[in-house]
């Protein structure tokens, strides 16, 4: 293959790649959307909110942040991911926390308290090492 049709090809490759994720990122931002207002109706529908239905909203609100960041950066930072695994951890905490067995209770704490760590690792990390500037265009 020649030079010219091996960098051709690279860039079609690039370009339909780079679609592809925006098409699904707008897909997610639609999926994202639409939950928040099933789940504000649902709210409404009970005539306020439970403390399962705030965590559900900030589950949204940063899923939606993601995207958004995504969107301005076009990149994802590992801590949105690790901070929506720790509501959703949560919300699980809460919400069933009166039917679940102690050893249960004690796994969700135990995740919850491990993805903390994390999160304080990649922080430390970037703090000390800087951020990782070679994704930039």
């Amino acid at each position: 293959m020649s030079e010219k049709a091996f960098a051709l090809s690279k860039h079609f490759g690039l370009k339909m790649a780079q679609t592809f994720q925006i098409v699904l990122l707008f897909i997610a931002g639609f999926a994202i959307l639409w939950a928040t207002i099933i789940e504000v109706g649902t709210v409404v529908g009970q005539g306020g909110p439970g403390l399962g239905d705030v965590l559900m909203l900030f589950l949204l609100i940063e899923l939606a942040a993601m995207v958004a960041i995504y969107f301005k950066t076009n990149q994802l930072s590992v801590r949105f991911l690790v901070y929506i695994a720790i509501t959703a951890l949560t919300r699980v905490l809460v919400v069933d926390v009166k039917t679940m067995e102690n050893a249960t209770v004690i796994t969700l704490v135990g995740a919850i308290f491990a993805l903390t760590l994390g999160v304080l690792i990649l922080r430390g990390c970037e703090v000390w090492f800087g951020r990782d500037t070679e994704q930039q265009d």
